[in-house]
C-alpha cells in the first residue's frame, strides 16, 4: 500500500464514492418492492393503515432514490477521469450494457416516479399502483444491467480482443448471462431485500418500544419480521451457491476468504484469525477440521486450492478479503436467527410483545448496509490486481494522471459527500423518528389482553 501512488489514490475514491452508492441502490430496490405491496394490499384489503405505512415510506424512499442517482452519476464520471484506459478497452461491452440500464431502468424510475410521489389523487389508485409497480421495476431492472456488467468483469465470456486491445462483444447472450451473473444477482437483490427488512423493522421495533398499539409500527414491524425468517434461509443458501461459482472461477478470491496459502484436503473452515503475509499463515486460527472442504466442494476430504498454487502477483489483498467476508457471513447468520426468533414469537403470539425481540431487530436495523458493503468489499478486492479478472490488470486501467490530480478530487469528494449526504442521512433519520400512525381513541373498546378494537382488525390481516 504506497499513500503516494496515483493509482492507489485512484482506487480509494473509488472505494470511498461507490461505498455511499451502493447501500443506496441496495435500499431503493428494497423500499420501492416494499412499497409497491403496501399499495397492493391497501388495494385488496381496503384498509387505510397500509396507504399510512405507504406514505410514511414514501418520503424516505423520495430521498433515498435522489441520493442514489446523484451518486451513481460521479461514479460515471470517475469512471472516464480516473480510468480512462479501463473505459477504452472495455467501451465496446460496457458501454452498451450501461445504455441499457439507462433506456430500460432509468427512464422507467424517472418517467413514473413523479406520478408515484405526487400523483394519487389526481389518476386514482389504479393507475398510481401502476406507477408504483413500474418504479419497483425499473429499480430491478437497473440491478440486472449492473450486475451484468460488474460480473462480465469478475467472469468475462462472449467477447474477443480487436488490434487496438479493446474487448468487444462477439456473443451478447454469453456477455450478459456469464458465468456468475445469476449467483450475483440473486445474492444482491435478495440482499436489498433483507436490507430493507432490516431498517423498516428497526422503525417497527422503536415506535412499538414507545406505543405497543401504533398500528403502523405493528404493519412495519410484522411485515420486516416475515421477511427475514422468509429470505434470510434463501439468502444462506443463495450465498453457498454463490460461494461454488466462485471456487469455479476464481479459485484465488476464494483462497483469500477462506484464509488458505497451502492447497489442502479435507481443509479446516477457519472461523476466525489473524492471515499473516510474512508468514504466509493465518495465526491464532480458530478452525474445525474438514468442514472447509465440506462446505466448498460439498465433500468431506475435497481439495481446495490454496494461494501458493498462484503466483504472488495475482493475490488479492488477504486480510480486507478475509475479514470483510467475515462480517458478512456473521451478519447473515445473524439475520437467520433474528427471523426464526420472530417466527417462534408470532406462533406464540408475542411479536408485538416480545420487548427483547424488538431491542434486537432496532439494534439490527444498520446491519443490512453493513453487511452489503461487507460483501462488496469482498467480491471487489477480491477480484485484485484486475479490473477484467485474470485479462486486464488495474494498474494498467487507470488513467495518466498524477498525483496531486487524483489526491485533489479525492479530498474534493470527501468533502462534498460529508457534507450533502450526511445532510441526506440526518433528513432520513428524522423521518424515521415521526410516530406513523395516531392511535386509536383510548376510549374505544378493549379485548382481555388491553388491545384495542380497531388494533385487533389490523392485526387479524397481517
Amino acid at each position: 500500500m504506497d499513500l503516494f501512488d496515483p493509482v492507489f489514490l485512484a482506487r480509494l475514491q473509488f472505494a470511498f464514492t461507490i461505498s455511499f452508492h451502493i447501500v443506496l441502490p441496495a435500499f431503493s430496490i428494497g423500499l420501492a418492492s416494499y412499497l409497491a405491496v403496501l399499495e397492493g394490499l391497501w388495494l385488496i384489503t381496503k384498509r387505510d393503515i397500509y396507504l399510512s405505512v405507504f406514505q410514511y415510506w414514501l418520503k424516505i424512499f423520495a430521498i433515498v432514490f435522489a441520493m442514489g442517482v446523484v451518486s451513481g452519476i460521479v461514479l460515471s464520471y470517475e469512471f472516464g477521469l480516473n480510468w480512462s484506459v479501463f473505459s477504452d478497452k472495455t467501451g465496446p461491452v460496457i458501454g452498451p450494457l450501461m445504455g441499457y440500464e439507462v433506456m430500460s431502468a432509468f427512464f422507467l424510475e424517472a418517467g413514473f416516479l413523479g406520478v408515484m410521489l405526487f400523483g394519487l389523487k389526481k389518476v386514482g389508485p389504479k393507475v398510481h399502483f401502476m406507477a408504483t409497480l413500474m418504479v419497483a421495476l425499473g429499480t430491478l431492472a437497473s440491478a440486472f444491467w449492473i450486475i451484468a456488467v460488474n460480473s462480465w468483469m469478475q467472469t468475462p465470456a462472449g467477447y474477443a480482443i480487436n488490434p487496438a486491445g479493446q474487448f468487444v462483444p462477439v456473443d451478447w447472450w454469453a456477455v450478459i448471462f456469464n458465468p456468475s451473473f445469476p449467483y450475483r444477482l440473486v445474492h444482491m437483490v435478495l440482499a436489498a431485500y433483507l436490507t430493507t427488512a432490516l431498517a423498516v423493522g428497526a422503525v417497527g421495533a422503536w415506535h412499538l418500544l414507545k406505543d405497543r398499539e401504533n398500528l403502523a409500527a405493528r404493519v412495519m414491524f410484522s411485515m420486516a419480521m416475515g421477511m427475514a425468517a422468509f429470505v434470510g434461509p434463501l439468502q444462506i443458501l443463495a450465498g453457498d451457491m454463490h460461494g461454488l461459482n466462485t471456487l469455479k472461477h476464481q479459485p484465488a478470491k476464494i483462497a483469500a476468504m477462506e484464509g488458505h496459502f497451502e492447497t489442502q484436503k479435507g481443509a479446516p473452515l477457519i472461523l476466525f484469525g489473524l492471515p499473516n503475509m510474512a508468514k504466509r499463515t493465518v495465526e491464532y486460527a480458530v478452525q474445525i477440521p474438514h468442514l472447509g472442504s465440506e462446505v466448498l466442494t460439498h465433500q468431506w476430504n475435497g481439495e481446495i486450492k490454496g494461494l501458493e498454487a498462484f503466483p504472488r502477483g495475482d493475490w488479492p489483498d488477504v486480510p480486507i478479503v478475509f475479514w470483510s467476508f467475515r462480517v458478512m457471513v456473521a451478519i447473515g447468520f445473524a439475520i437467520f436467527a433474528l427471523g426464526f426468533w420472530s417466527f417462534v414469537a408470532r406462533r406464540k403470539k408475542r411479536l408485538f410483545t416480545d420487548v427483547r425481540l424488538h431491542w434486537a431487530a432496532l439494534a439490527m436495523g444498520p446491519a443490512g448496509f453493513i453487511a452489503v458493503l461487507a460483501g462488496w468489499v469482498t467480491t471487489e478486492v477480491g477480484r485484485q490486481p484486475y479490473t477484467v479478472y485474470g485479462l486486464l490488470r488495474t494498474a494498467d486501467s487507470a488513467s495518466p494522471l498524477g498525483l496531486a490530480a487524483v489526491g485533489a478530487s479525492l479530498l474534493g469528494f470527501v468533502v462534498v459527500y460529508l457534507g450533502v449526504f450526511a445532510s441526506g442521512f440526518f433528513y432520513i433519520g428524522r423521518q424515521m423518528k415521526k410516530t406513523p400512525w395516531r392511535n386509536p381513541d383510548p376510549a374505544s373498546p378493549q379485548n382481555d389482553s388491553g388491545v384495542h378494537a380497531e388494533t385487533e382488525k389490523v392485526e387479524g390481516v397481517l
